[in-house]
């Protein structure tokens, strides 16, 4: 039984027949109350749903018996049966009132289910390395590598110990080789054995860590997980035709290992200060940033079909053989490969070829990004995929029927206005490929459309300049005009990456849904992540009647154009998403020349980075505004546990920030989309705001990830498996 359901009421739990008591009645008593209007079975009905109720009850008394089937508030009461100590902030799971699910993803982050039902294992291997990092995996799932520091502590060698310690004195780290070029590229990192003299500050310091001492123990910590890229097209850049970016948009990307998983330990029973046996992490375990030494040294271990990344060139099948593979500075592209030689900079994510070998038919790549969530689209599973059996499919790709999406689309609309279809039509693009054609969906009343990428593919659509005399983007037009608000047409973009120009809406289209998917902010990137046009629009909704919702998504700036006096105010919901207007002083959603937006917008666990100028704000909540808001209307709608910046004009707001702490303001690691911590509120940041929502995580779009409480339970269980005395901290890598 999953979390989500348990969560649940139990009249949810099972669904049972509400006329089970009806149909036991004799048949006589039916026919006499089906002639009266049915007022028996209408009171057996009520009946029926209270046993349902208690049923429920009594079973789920039967599986709370269970760790695995229990529900959520019983795993603290299953757990004090074995000394289990439940981690902070667990009353919260039981408070009422959060977003849906929202819940089930709290209780996951603050209690476990596995952390309960290992607890008499984990006491049993308390204060080993290996138990550490299995802690990390299991209450924060970050991956980790445990440190013993006090072995990289430099010390002097008794000399009347020399010839018998030379065991004990191999297992400690040495000073700095100079000389030694891969382990100076390691020093001061999770996997390096360099010693360096001893550190007074404590290794769980608040303001600056330490930890090299005698009792120092190090739990590197990555939060940024690995996502693949297959046969992804790489990008030539504009200068050369030999010179190649791994990412499509021409921005420079570092890339990541490819994580493997850990072996099991070997020496369950070994203590912290006799655990030289037990296996810890490595770098092939954990989604680490490919450095170029690494990359020289390892190069067998990440280069070739099925690891961390491939080039393929020309459209062949086999990969660029390793011989041919040069690690390279390509920064500045002064690095001249020979002839035959495929230069490679992991850290920038570049390719060089020889200036006479150039491919001639393209490049095509595998290699792995790092990001935070599942969101902006990539080869991930996205469960939230609403099914649709009725639709007909129209599959896009290598080996399909159809080569190109406007030709799956005009073959829809010939079976659809033929009657061999039904309204509802879905093209699904089988691999992760990029697109360049102009995309015009022309919609009749009715239609159900959805472009979408199979799973394990991400596509990229190009918009190219086509046209000399006007602009262009992907269109969505409902051609008939005459027709019942449930009647107009509907379109989904799932799963996508849009960059060259944005989305165009217009006529009366029912609704336009933005799943996963990523609308480029600024259109496209230059080399350093800056926007190509920061001032272009991402979506233009242009005198339509559509309801815009965007869910896990990126997009840049939001463009309203209608009549504020004939037509009703548009809606617009964004949910677990990033509004981006490539900075703060920009409109990040308005009308033209920086007029208020005809539109209601609902905002639920979003970033927005630019100004807002709407007509209203209906909700918004555990959200961020970087630039100021401004409603028309300030009597409706409400902004809750979010962040607005002084001089805004908003509706009347309940525990937003900086109402409730003067001078706390967001502070992120990145706010340019492409760097691989795009988004995410800074260690630094202000608690206020890093634990400012209704259930104690960060602001903005990673509210779900519940970092705040993740990184709370694991420092409750490091204090709790490593030995007294023992200065131990966690140290974010990533």
């Amino acid at each position: 039984m999953s979390p989500d359901v348990e969560l649940e009421t139990p009249a949810a739990v099972v669904r049972r027949e509400p006329d089970g008591l009806a149909e036991l009645l004799p048949r006589w008593h039916r026919l006499r109350d089906a002639e009266r209007g049915e007022p028996l079975r209408a009171l057996l009905a009520v009946i029926a749903e209270q046993l349902d109720r208690v049923r429920d009850g009594v079973e789920q008394g039967y599986e709370d018996l269970f760790v695995e089937t229990a529900a959520p508030w019983v795993l603290p009461y299953l757990g004090d049966l074995v000394g289990y100590r439940t981690l902070p902030g667990y009353e919260r799971v039981l408070t009422t009132g959060l977003h849906r699910g929202g819940r089930a993803a709290l209780a996951e982050a603050i209690a476990p289910r596995a952390d309960v039902a290992a607890t008499v294992a984990h006491r049993r291997r308390k204060g080993t390395l290996h138990l550490l990092e299995e802690l990390s995996e299991q209450v924060a799932h970050w991956p980790a590598r445990a440190v013993e520091l006090s072995r990289h502590v430099a010390h002097t060698q008794p000399v009347k110990l020399y010839g018998s310690t030379a065991a004990h004195r191999g297992s400690r780290g040495r000073l700095v080789d100079l000389r030694d070029g891969s382990e100076l590229a390691l020093a001061g990192g999770p996997f390096g054995s360099t010693a360096r003299t001893v550190d007074v500050r404590r290794a769980d310091s608040a303001r600056r860590q330490g930890g090299w001492t005698p009792a120092g123990v190090a739990l590197f910590v990555w939060r940024l997980k690995a996502y693949p890229l297959t046969s992804s097209p790489a990008y030539c850049v504009d200068r050369a035709r030999n010179l190649y970016t791994f990412s499509i948009l021409g921005n420079d990307t570092p890339l990541v290992t490819r994580p493997v998983p850990e072996p099991s330990p070997a020496l369950p029973h070994s203590r912290l200060r006799s655990s030289r046996g037990t296996p810890t992490a490595a770098v092939d375990n954990v989604p680490a940033f490919v450095t170029r030494r690494l990359l020289h040294d390892r190069l067998a271990d990440y280069y070739g079909p099925g690891k961390s990344l491939v080039i393929r060139r020309d459209g062949e099948d086999r990969p660029v053989p390793p011989s041919d593979i040069v690690v390279a500075d390509l920064s500045d592209w002064r690095y001249r490969p020979k002839r035959g030689q495929v230069a490679v900079d992991p850290e920038l994510g570049r390719i060089a070829f020889g200036s006479r070998s150039a491919p001639r038919q393209g490049v095509w790549v595998d290699y792995h990004y790092a990001f935070g969530a599942d969101m902006a689209g990539g080869e991930y599973e996205r469960p939230d995929r609403e099914p649709r059996p009725e639709a007909a499919f129209y599959r896009v790709g290598p080996g399909r029927q159809y080569r190109q999406i406007m030709d799956a689309y005009r073959a829809w609309q010939h079976d659809r206005r033929a009657g061999r279809t039904g309204p509802d039509g879905i093209i699904e693009i089988t691999h992760s490929g990029a697109y360049q054609e102009q995309l015009d969906f022309d919609l009749d009343p009715g239609d159900r459309l959805e472009l979408r990428a199979a799973e394990g593919t991400r596509p990229v659509i190009r918009l190219l300049d086509w046209y000399s005399n006007r602009p262009d983007a992907l269109n969505i037009r409902a051609v008939n005009g005459e027709c019942a608000p449930h009647e107009r047409p509907r379109v989904v973009l799932d799963g996508l990456l849009v960059a060259g120009r944005g989305i165009n809406v217009t006529g009366p289209v029912g609704a336009v849904v933005v799943r996963h998917s990523t609308l480029v902010p600024g259109w496209s990137l230059e080399p350093e992540c800056e926007p190509h046009s920061p001032d272009e629009p991402s979506i233009v909704l242009e005198r339509t009647t559509a309801c815009l919702q965007v869910e896990h998504s990126v997009l840049g700036t939001i463009e309203v154009i209608g009549d504020e006096v004939s037509e009703d105010p548009l809606d617009i919901h964004l949910r677990d998403s990033v509004l981006d207007a490539t900075g703060d002083d920009r409109e990040a959603l308005s009308a033209p020349d920086c007029r208020h937006a005809h539109a209601v917008l609902h905002l639920h666990r979003t970033t927005v980075i630019g100004e807002v100028r709407t007509h209203a704000v209906e909700i918004a909540e555990n959200s961020v505004f970087t630039g100021r808001l401004h409603v028309a209307r300030r009597g409706i709608g409400c902004l809750r546990y979010s962040y607005v910046p002084p001089g805004s004009r908003t509706p009347r707001r309940y525990r937003c920030q900086p109402d409730l702490t003067c001078g706390a303001r967001p502070l992120f690691s990145s706010e340019r989309y492409g760097t691989p911590w795009y988004g995410q509120l800074a260690d630094r940041c202000p608690e206020e705001i890093r634990r400012g929502a209704d259930d104690g995580a960060e602001m903005g779009a990673f509210h779900d990830l519940y970092r705040p409480q993740r990184e709370d339970g694991l420092r409750a269980r490091l204090a709790e498996y490593t030995p007294a005395g023992t200065d131990a901290g966690i140290f974010f890598v990533t």
